[in-house]
Parts: C-alpha cells; sequence; structure tokens
C-alpha cells in the first residue's frame, strides 16, 4: 500500500532511541524527509548520521521542556527541509516521584506538545496534508494490575484530551491531530528491559495481562504513527490509536 509519504516534511521529538527512532526510520523509508530531536547532542548526532543514508535528516539538540527551544527547532527545521507537513510528538519525561516528577511531566508530556502545535501550525496550514500523532500510553486509559499513580499517566491523559481538543479547533484548517497509546513496549535500553532484569515478576505480569502473549516492539507503535500521518490516513483525525497487543481491558466506543 503506498502511503504517500514520498516528499512529505516530518518532525519527530525524543527521536535518537526507542519508539521516536522507529518513527523517524520509517518515515524515511516511506520517502519522507525528516526533523529530529533530543536532549543529548552527541547521541543525536550519530542516530542522524545514521539515518542520513536513508533520506534527508535535519537534527538538531533540543530540551522540549523548553518553549523556545521548541520554536527555534521547527522553524529551524522547516527552512532546512522546505516546510513541514507532520509533528510527531513523542519525548516524555517518563516517571519519577516527588512534585519534581510532575512539573518535568507537565513541560515535557503536555506543554511540549502545547509548543509544537502553536510553532508548528503556521507551516502545517501551508501543508496539503497537515498532520499531527501525539503519542500517549495506555496507563492514561485505565489503572490495572501494573500501573501505578503518577505523572507519567496522568499528564499523558491530558495529552489525550489536548490531542482531541486540538483535532476539533485545527480542523478547519486541513491539519488532523491524532494520538497513539502504546501498552508495555520492550527496545533495548528501554524501560522494559529495566524492568525484565530488576522486577521479573512484574514483567512476566505484563506478559500475562496482553492478550497475544508478547510486549509490543517500537516498529508496532513506528507503524500506527507513519499510517496516521499519511495522506492514506487522510479522513481519520481526533482518534485514539492503541497499540498494546490486547494490554488493556476496554471496549473502543
Amino acid at each position: 500500500m503506498d502511503l504517500g509519504l514520498a516528499g512529505k516534511r516530518a518532525l519527530v521529538s525524543g527521536a535518537s532511541r526507542g519508539i521516536g527512532l522507529s518513527i523517524a526510520r520509517t518515515l524515511l523509508a516511506e520517502g519522507a524527509s525528516v526533523g529530529i530531536c533530543a536532549r543529548g547532542k552527541e547521541h543525536l548526532d550519530e542516530v542522524a548520521d545514521e539515518l542520513s543514508g536513508a533520506g534527508t535528516v535535519f537534527h538538531q539538540a533540543v530540551d522540549v521542556g523548553d518553549a523556545a527551544a521548541v520554536a527555534s527547532f521547527v522553524d529551524d527545521a522547516a527552512a532546512a527541509l522546505g516546510g513541514i507537513d507532520i509533528v510527531v510528538v513523542n519525548a516524555s519525561a517518563a516517571t519519577g516521584k516527588g512534585p519534581q516528577a510532575w512539573l518535568n511531566s507537565f513541560n515535557v508530556d503536555l506543554m511540549s506538545l502545547v509548543n509544537f502545535i502553536s510553532s508548528a501550525t503556521p507551516h502545517l496550514e501551508a501543508s496539503d496534508a497537515a498532520s499531527v500523532v501525539t503519542i500517549s500510553t495506555t496507563s492514561a486509559l485505565e489503572a490495572g494490575p501494573i500501573t501505578t499513580a503518577n505523572s507519567y499517566g496522568a499528564l499523558k491523559a491530558a495529552v489525550l484530551q489536548h490531542s482531541s481538543a486540538q483535532a476539533r479547533a485545527l480542523g478547519p484548517s486541513g491539519i488532523r491531530v491524532n494520538a497513539v497509546s502504546p501498552g508495555p513496549i520492550y527496545f533495548e535500553g528501554g524501560a522494559w528491559e529495566t524492568i525484565q532484569n530488576s522486577r521479573p515478576a512484574l514483567f512476566e505480569a505484563a506478559l500475562e495481562s496482553a492478550s497475544l502473549g508478547k510486549l509490543g516492539a517500537a516498529q508496532d507503535v513506528a507503524n500506527a504513527v507513519t499510517f496516521l500521518s499519511s495522506p492514506a490516513a487522510g479522513h481519520i483525525t481526533g482518534i485514539n490509536m492503541v497499540v498494546d497487543g490486547g494490554f488493556t481491558n476496554r471496549f473502543d466506543f
């Protein structure tokens, strides 16, 4: 199936590892050019060098919790790529304990979405296939046996609400806004590899909770994001696509 992404220009935050890196690779493979950002410059430089073999890549080290830094990245990437058609807001502060963890989640998970949309909207309005996709989590959807009360799930729930509201607000400008909510995703160096090694009982509980009997891979999420970003999904907006292998216990209606 031709997704119609050849020649499109995409931004991906948190793209130096895991889900974000898989998204950037998949968009490049579909013929898009990409602008990627992450906080750590040295590793981002290495990733950009690797990705550049597959297509046009612009990269910049960015703290997405800083509104001015987000705006600068968006404008710089638009200039380098010749415009913006797609924005994928993926970076996350994950979770932790105490007030600072909540503040970090607010700035990185929620406010980066607010700021990416605000900064990118003038560029997206000039596109004939404008799309925003944000990454949430199944932890935002329900309190399950392995879900704890923390900043990650709470702020990702706010991300879902804001994505839905922005889909309604930006639709008249031809900009689609959707969300993808992964369940547990396993990749090298990721949280679930750490859990497998340090908390094996929790890891086994996650496996047992997934009806497919396995954790997802970063590529599973990248496939969903790439589809929703593409003209092939041109009449889809305001949805939350759950990619969890049957991990959550809920009806999607």
